[in-house]
This record gives structure tokens, C-alpha cells and sequence, in this order.
């Protein structure tokens, strides 16, 4: 599985501007406002913040990967950001998350659904990786990261 399948260049922020949660969860839907016009940002906002309050979705060592299933998308779609500073995300292990990957999936493909967090979830677990990407100069670089695994 290639993440690259489902994350665009476009899709990558290098450095959120957000400094809460909610801030956070609507930044990462921005880069797919003009990809997928039928995507309704409000909604898929909802969406996250629904699952949310289920329970964090930041998984510890700074890492967050909030998630949800809407009706209007045909394709799975990721978008990653990363924050310099920080982010409050009630992670399970209490510290800030830097590492984001959104993860957007349409409502018929569980199975998929689970085995992409899953991946995503075993890449952020491996401090090296991890390290790479806090320490890459840009998109570009966060790009070739994730098109290296």
C-alpha cells in the first residue's frame, strides 16, 4: 500500500497555523476545497468532531490521525500537516501532537478504511520516520518522505 495513493503534494501543509484542535480539523479539510468541489467542508468538519468525541484520535509520540466517512466522496483522500509548536489534541499520552494525517473515506469501504489507518498507524510509529518528517524542508520534502514508504 502506497500512501501516495490517497495523499496529493497539494494536500500537504508544512506548517499548520492552527493552535486547537477545531483549528486544526478545519486547516487539514482545506486542500481539498478546490480538488473536490462536491465535498461539503462543513459536513466533513462535523464529521470529525462527531468521531472526536468518541475519543482523541491523537495516538501519542505527538501524533494525531483524526478520521471520518462521508457520503459525498467516492475515494479515500488524506491530508497531513505538521505543527511546529504543537497542538493540544487530548492525545492519549497527555503531550501535544506535531503529526497529522486526515483521513476522509466514503461510507461503503470499511475494510480499506481500517487497513490505511493501520498503515498510517504503524509509519508514525517508527521514531525515525517520525523524526524525518519534523525535520524535512517543506512539502517537497515531506512528499518524497511519503512517497519513499
Amino acid at each position: 500500500m502506497q500512501l501516495s495513493e490517497y495523499v496529493k503534494k497539494e494536500f500537504i501543509i508544512s506548517e499548520l497555523k492552527s493552535t486547537t484542535k477545531q483549528e486544526v480539523l478545519r486547516e487539514l479539510l482545506v486542500p481539498f476545497e478546490t480538488e473536490f468541489p462536491q465535498l461539503n467542508i462543513k459536513n466533513a468538519y462535523n464529521v470529525l468532531i462527531e468521531r472526536e468525541q468518541l475519543g482523541s484520535t491523537g495516538i501519542g509520540d505527538g501524533v494525531a490521525i483524526p478520521h471520518g466517512k462521508l457520503k459525498e466522496i467516492e475515494n479515500i483522500i488524506i491530508s497531513v500537516g505538521r505543527s511546529f509548536q504543537g497542538i493540544d489534541f487530548d492525545a492519549l499520552d497527555k503531550k501535544p501532537c506535531h503529526i497529522f494525517f486526515l483521513v476522509l473515506a466514503p461510507e461503503n469501504v470499511a475494510g480499506l478504511h481500517l487497513r490505511i489507518l493501520a498503515h498510517i498507524s504503524r509509519l508514525l510509529k517508527d521514531q525515525e520516520f517520525r523524526h524525518g518528517f519534523m525535520e524535512a524542508k517543506g512539502v517537497d520534502e515531506i512528499w518524497e518522505l511519503l512517497t519513499s514508504v
